[in-house]
């Protein structure tokens, strides 16, 4: 790794036209009901925070660090890691923003920012009990347009992760199939109105014509009478 960036150095910025890389990720946390409120500080949850890749690679090929950006009330808020798996873990008895920031090994590399909402409270009360997790992830991706010499390098040259089984909290391929389920449903349904809306619009314009061609008639029997 070390040897492949200074054999491109520190000036290797030239793009690399017409390419793109996409890497896709997993962001988000989960967090667990301690049953009771924390004598000593009033928290009543752990939780997680992370960032991984959505398939089975290793993102340190091309990822220098992770910096996770905690509420102010924790101390030593602004977290740094530097290498697998992309996670910090605290405790808690409050929702609130995290600032995620992804540096690449690339110098050149602009970071990328994201923003996550730690999520503690279900929608369903059997989690308050300890019976579930809460989680809260989402599927996002990082792309490379025209990315330089170096950066196209490391990125096409990661390894996987782990040779056991790989999967994420969510099932991101189901919710897809849900979703484009309500969308052609959606679809469909403003097809409907449209359609409907269009018939009412041409049903106006005729009365609209009809009512002009009487007016014009009254006035033309009007201006015969005189």
């Amino acid at each position: 790794m070390f040897q492949k960036i200074a054999e491109f150095g520190p000036d290797s910025s030239g793009r690399m036209q017409g390419i793109t890389i996409v890497k896709p990720i997993v962001y988000g946390n989960v967090a667990r009901y301690f049953g009771k409120e924390r004598e000593e500080d009033g928290h009543t949850h752990k939780w997680t925070v992370y960032v991984k890749p959505y398939i089975n690679e290793d993102m340190s090929a091309y990822v220098k660090k992770v910096q996770f950006k905690l509420h102010e009330s924790y101390i030593n808020f602004l977290r740094v890691v530097t290498k697998p798996p992309y996670e910090i873990t605290e405790t808690g008895y409050g929702e609130f923003e995290i600032t995620i920031k992804i540096f690449f090994l690339d110098p050149n590399e602009r970071h990328v920012t994201l923003y996550h909402l730690v999520k503690l409270f279900p929608s369903d009360s059997s989690a308050m009990l300890g019976e579930q997790k809460v989680v809260s992830e989402f599927y996002d991706e990082m792309i490379f347009q025209d990315p330089t010499a170096m950066m196209q390098e490391l990125l096409t040259t990661s390894h996987v992760l782990t040779l056991g089984a790989y999967k994420h909290e969510t099932n991101f391929a189901e919710r897809e199939v849900k979703a484009r389920k309500k969308l052609e449903v959606a679809q469909k349904r403003t097809s409907l109105e449209i359609a409907g809306l269009t018939k009412i619009l041409k049903a106006n314009m005729e009365t609209i014509k009809c009512l002009k061609t009487e007016i014009r008639q009254l006035k033309d029997d009007h201006l015969n009478e005189i």
